[in-house]
């Protein structure tokens, strides 16, 4: 179809293939496609940071060099995600307390 049989808007097919779903998302770090790059300093070190590892699942390449400081940010940001802070919901006014008073909620810590 032409675009003008819309009127001036822009070809439905066309928009959608250029703001359509992505298909190229990019891979997860710690995963197997793209390992976590570890640097520590000494082998001792190294044995505790793939137990680390190991325990959560995860893929690294642990490098050991001496000469530089350890780095192990990429592991510390995954393992210290922050968690989303959730609330009860309050009680309809007609509830029970959930203090235990046996009172309806408007009457006692509703107020």
């Amino acid at each position: 179809m032409h675009d003008l049989y819309y009127k001036g808007r822009i070809h439905t097919r066309v928009n959608h293939v250029k703001t359509g779903y992505n298909n190229k998302r990019m891979v997860k770090l710690g995963t197997e496609k793209k390992p976590l790059a570890l640097v520590v300093n000494s082998e001792a070190r190294k044995l505790e940071v793939e137990a680390l590892v190991a325990d959560n699942e995860l893929y690294a390449d642990i490098t050991v060099d001496s000469s530089v400081d350890e780095n192990i940010n990429e592991l510390n940001a995954i393992l210290n995600k922050p968690v989303t802070t959730t609330f009860d919901k309050t009680p309809n006014r007609n509830d029970a307390c959930p203090c235990d008073s046996g009172k309806k909620y408007k009457k006692c810590c509703g107020k």
